[in-house]
């Protein structure tokens, strides 16, 4: 079953059962479960002392000790995120998950926390300028993720290899494993660090997606607890704080600007 059939069966079959986990049963069950990909730098991955951090991961601590819920890390992959939430393994993802509308079929999102650039990344001394560029060349993605979707519909002659995670996709793009890797200008930048010979840069932006903190359907309660503390922690900077302490670059002004 593709991706796009898995989500609409989920939303369907979500319809008949009555709200789980909204905010008050979360409390009830003495912690927060947080679906996190510990594989997606600077978003999530495991420090030098093995401890999970990352922008998300500490929007995630932050978001329940302001709830004031004990907080449970569940490290999940790229592709399992929305799996996980309506298998009723978490009751949120934070986990650099783009709002799209077939995602919104099967779950609901917050309001835009940030964004996230699908970009196309490649050695200084590869001449790529645009889509185009791509027809019959290999390009590495991170399987289920935005840039998997996008070089597959808008570059069709291109050949795709997909990897689980996005530290795999690094590793590719250092290694020489893949020349060409879609995936984000921060991860594009990790690439260039861990093998500077390479000189990987971004070539060009594939699109922009806002990003959300997702839940089952139907659960009024936490939507809005979720919903006013990202009001609250985009206007008084904590969350633009957190993204530039690990990927360098403010928030986008217009995800600001707009949860006001």
């Amino acid at each position: 079953m593709n991706l796009s059939r898995f989500l609409l069966a989920a939303a369907i079959g979500t319809l008949a059962l009555p709200a789980l986990a909204d905010l008050a049963e979360i409390k009830a069950a003495g912690k927060l479960r947080v679906g996190i990909d510990f594989g997606a730098p600077f978003y999530g991955f495991v420090d030098d002392k093995m401890q999970p951090t990352g922008s998300d991961v500490e929007a995630a601590r932050l978001l329940a000790k302001d709830l004031g819920i004990p907080l449970e890390i569940v490290n999940t992959t790229n592709s399992a995120r929305i799996p996980n939430l309506l298998s009723n393994k978490v009751d949120l993802i934070i986990s650099s998950l783009s709002i799209t509308p077939e995602r919104q079929k099967a779950v609901d999102f917050s309001i835009p926390y940030g964004a996230i650039q699908a970009a196309v990344g490649a050695p200084k001394s590869l001449k790529i300028t645009g889509i185009d560029d791509l027809a019959g060349k290999t390009v590495a993605v991170t399987r289920g993720g935005p840039q998997d979707k996008l070089v597959s519909e808008r570059a069709p002659q291109a050949k795709v290899v997909r990897f689980d995670d996005e530290a795999a996709s690094i590793t590719a793009g250092a290694t020489g494993q893949a020349d060409i890797v879609a995936i984000t200008p921060p991860i594009i930048a990790a690439i260039a660090k861990r093998n500077p010979a390479r000189e990987f840069e971004v070539k060009f932006i594939l699109q922009s997606y806002q990003l959300g903190m997702a839940m089952r359907k139907n659960q009024p309660e936490l939507m809005n607890a979720v919903n006013g503390w990202i009001k609250t922690n985009l206007a008084n900077g904590k969350l633009n704080d957190i993204h530039v302490k690990f990927a360098g670059v403010p928030i986008p002004d217009e995800i600001v600007a707009g949860a006001k």
